[in-house]
């Protein structure tokens, strides 16, 4: 029977044996366990991640302080806003499976973009959002400003009227990102719908390119941040997906080894949340045991691999997490009991 206090968490620890649900039960006291001693968490969030509203999620987990650097892609990083402004706007296919050519064509003639079984309104999503970031570059280019890509949805994003939402401030983690002035990165920024947007602004003279601040400057300003961050009892990573998100940050710590030459503290703790099977030459399938050989992790770094959905896990990993925040004693309470 559950407690009213920790219902997640308890039954977590109650169900959670063996395989995938194991590496989800451990990872999930390991990230506990590192933030009550002090420590920090750095997620890479990979996959359309806000379009599958995570942010039902992170968004509280931010505020609560379970997270405390994010690298994004610059999709997940619109769709956060898109969300936000535009969630009337939305339309789900949940038998998108069994979709034809002619109705992703219909889909298309709608002016919808279909990310798996839900869409992306044009016009109420892309073209209003535009209307309010365009004059910002355009007045940065005029001006000369240089900024990060994040740094320009951080402004818009806290810029947008109130009456204007659509979706759920509390949940929406670009918002809660921007209030707590939460370090990002935003690494390949470019293959993104606004990055699209932003090349044709620049093509045609309008906006100049150099008022976006490059990748190799995220890295640059990245130096400073781990090094912030890293203090005390260090920073973990947490991973959903492969690729670019998760692959940029963590080369952090042998770059400032190798490159720097400079001490630094490897990574606290690592997590992926994959689907991705391991295999050869795969990077989001590659075991946590590679990343040694590159210097990013250590043999006693806490390593977990759950290959599973991340709509699935992450949330249920964050709902017990905030659980834990809200009653630390009682966490601490049932995960001694279940442990003994």
């Amino acid at each position: 029977m559950a407690t009213t206090q920790l219902p997640v968490l308890e039954f977590i620890l109650a169900n959670y044996k063996n395989f995938n649900a194991r590496q989800t039960r451990d990872a999930l006291l390991a990230y506990w366990k590192h933030v009550q001693n002090g420590g920090r968490m750095y997620w890479a969030v990979a996959g359309a991640m806000s379009s599958a509203q995570l942010g039902i999620t992170l968004a509280p987990a931010i505020r609560a302080g379970l997270i405390h650097g994010m690298s994004v892609t610059g999709a997940n990083l619109e769709e956060s806003l898109f969300r936000l402004v535009a969630h009337h706007g939305y339309k789900d296919f949940p038998d998108y499976r069994y979709l034809t050519k002619r109705d992703d064509t219909k889909i298309l003639e709608n002016r919808m973009r279909r990310v798996t079984d839900t869409s992306i309104p044009e016009d109420e999503a892309f073209r209003a959002v535009e209307k309010i970031i365009v004059p910002m570059w355009k007045n940065a280019s005029a001006r000369g400003e240089r900024r990060f890509w994040h740094e320009y949805f951080y402004e818009v994003i806290q810029a947008i009227p109130k009456d204007a939402y659509e979706g759920d401030p509390e949940q929406c983690w670009l918002l809660a990102a921007a209030r707590a002035k939460l370090p990002i990165v935003v690494p390949g920024h470019e293959d993104s719908t606004f990055g699209n947007i932003f090349a044709s602004y620049v093509k045609t003279g309008d906006c100049s390119a150099s008022i976006v601040k490059s990748g190799i400057e995220y890295m640059a300003d990245f130096y400073d941040r781990y090094a912030e961050l890293s203090t005390g009892a260090g920073i973990g990573f947490f991973q959903i997906g492969g690729g670019i998100a998760g692959d940029f940050p963590i080369c952090v710590v042998p770059s400032i080894k190798y490159d720097l030459q400079q001490p630094v503290k490897p990574w606290a703790y690592f997590c992926q949340i994959s689907d991705s099977t391991t295999s050869y030459g795969s990077y989001s399938g590659a075991t946590p045991n590679e990343k040694i050989t590159w210097d990013k992790l250590t043999e006693d770094t806490p390593m977990f691999v759950v290959e599973s959905d991340a709509t699935i896990v992450a949330p249920l990993m964050l709902t017990a997490l905030l659980e834990c925040k809200s009653a630390p004693d009682a966490a601490n309470a049932l995960i001694a009991k279940c442990k003994s």
